[in-house]
């Protein structure tokens, strides 16, 4: 690999071709991956897509006059100044943000670059191009920061803002407090069953555990397998399978870690059921908060639900656990 301090200006002109055609190529992308869901921000990401075009084409003129007609195969992967990226635009489906960002740090990315070469090279008409350039690509990186600021007060933004909204909650909220709630709730009584009938932390961190990690499989494999997500849009149902069977493993093991507490400590089950009640205190005002943030529930409402409901189940796992 090159350093860009050591690049010709035939090198640098090639690299430049090669920049804007991987720009073009990756907005109209973004484009056609945003066209059904989101169409004003699509035709915006068309319209940055040509302007990328003809930047491609002014460069190409110059390049040939200068080099002829060969571009050197130069990318780049190829120069250590460039900030390796991962290649989201292979992803299907990704959020308005994440696009928006991606946009915004190759344009400025871009724009260093032509500044950094036109301080570089020597001929007048190259430097005059290369800042020009670099104009046009501030000019970008401020529209698609514009663009952030002026879709949330558009018709058409807050349509887009609101998709967004629904897709972010039916494929990561939905069944990530799913398994959140069955990993907090449906542990306790197993748990303090075994804690209250063995009065040994051990034992009882062995049987959370094993309740944790089940309740996770369970629900991972039951949240991937109740639908493909292309009817009901609830997008890719590895990823909400992931999200759910490791909340709901989260949620049982977090009152499960205080029986770690060894057994030669004074006072240790006392100790980690202290602990594990508290930290089920605090599980169970959390989805309580999560429910009423995004689930439209009122907040007393769900709190009065799930406490009270979480309350029930683990004196049932004391009371059992004590007979």
């Amino acid at each position: 690999m090159k350093k860009f301090t050591d690049l010709s200006e035939r090198e640098i002109l090639s690299l430049a071709i090669a920049s804007e055609d991987e720009d073009n190529c990756v907005y109209r992308l973004f484009a056609e991956d945003l066209r059904d869901r989101y169409p004003d921000t699509a035709a915006m990401f068309e319209t940055v897509a040509g302007t990328e075009r003809s930047h491609k084409e002014k460069l190409l003129d110059l390049y040939r006059a200068r080099f002829g007609q060969t571009v050197l195969p130069l990318r780049k992967a190829d120069v250590v100044s460039f900030v390796r990226r991962p290649p989201i635009w292979l992803t299907r489906n990704l959020s308005l943000h994440a696009i928006r960002h991606e946009a915004e740090a190759r344009e400025a990315e871009t724009a260093r670059f032509y500044e950094a070469a036109a301080a570089k090279v020597k001929d007048p008409q190259a430097r005059a191009l290369l800042m020009m350039l670099a104009r046009d690509e501030k000019g970008h990186e401020a529209l698609a920061a514009e663009l952030e600021r002026a879709v949330s007060v558009s018709p058409a933004g807050t349509a887009e803002i609101e998709a967004e909204k629904r897709r972010f909650i039916l494929q990561y909220v939905q069944p990530g407090l799913a398994g959140l709630m069955d990993g907090s709730v449906s542990t306790l009584a197993p748990l303090f069953a075994a804690a209250f009938a063995t009065r040994d932390n051990g034992q009882t961190f062995l049987v959370g555990l094993a309740a944790s990690l089940g309740a996770g499989v369970s629900m991972g494999f039951a949240e991937a397998l109740s639908d493909d997500g292309r009817i009901s849009g609830r997008g890719s149902p590895v990823a909400r399978g992931a999200v759910c069977g490791v909340l709901t493993a989260a949620g049982g093991l977090g009152h499960s870690l205080p029986y770690l507490v060894p057994d030669s400590t004074p006072n240790a089950f006392m100790t980690a059921t202290a602990i594990a009640s508290a930290i089920v205190f605090v599980e169970l005002w959390i989805i309580a908060y999560v429910r009423s943030r995004y689930m439209d529930t009122p907040f007393l409402k769900a709190a009065l639900q799930i406490v009270l409901g979480g309350a029930i189940v683990l004196a049932t796992g004391v009371i059992i656990g004590a007979s």
